[in-house]
């Protein structure tokens, strides 16, 4: 019988773990049972707060609309019901992204529906 040495494939897979564990605190990027639990927990964190940050990034659009709709004399949920009924194809990123750098256009598109 021949003797296996499992120093090479041991030794990545833990260097692996410690490599993404690079950065945490005191003991848990050093110690391998710490780090492997700690770099599970960070890639589960990470895959829930994916989902969090377009939730987090819908909310500041449609709280960035509903401020420029009110400076024009307009509720948000007016503005984008009277969107819907004229058919305008705008999704809430770019009203919000013309309601802070261009308002000027954001202007013309609320006035236009508020005419109506």
């Amino acid at each position: 019988m021949v003797r296996v040495k499992r120093g090479f494939v041991a030794r990545r897979k833990r260097k692996k773990i410690l490599k993404r564990a690079k950065g945490f605190r005191i003991t848990v990027r050093t110690q391998i049972r710490r780090a492997k639990t700690a770099v599970f927990k960070a890639k589960r964190h990470a895959t829930v707060d994916r989902r969090l940050k377009k939730r987090t990034m819908r909310r500041l659009w449609t709280t960035r609309i509903n401020a420029g709709a009110r400076s024009l004399g307009m509720k948000y949920n007016e503005l984008i019901a009277k969107l819907k009924k004229r058919n305008v194809k705008l999704d809430r990123k770019v009203l919000a992204d013309l309601a802070l750098n261009d308002f000027a256009a954001f202007t013309k598109i609320v006035e236009s529906v508020k005419n109506q």
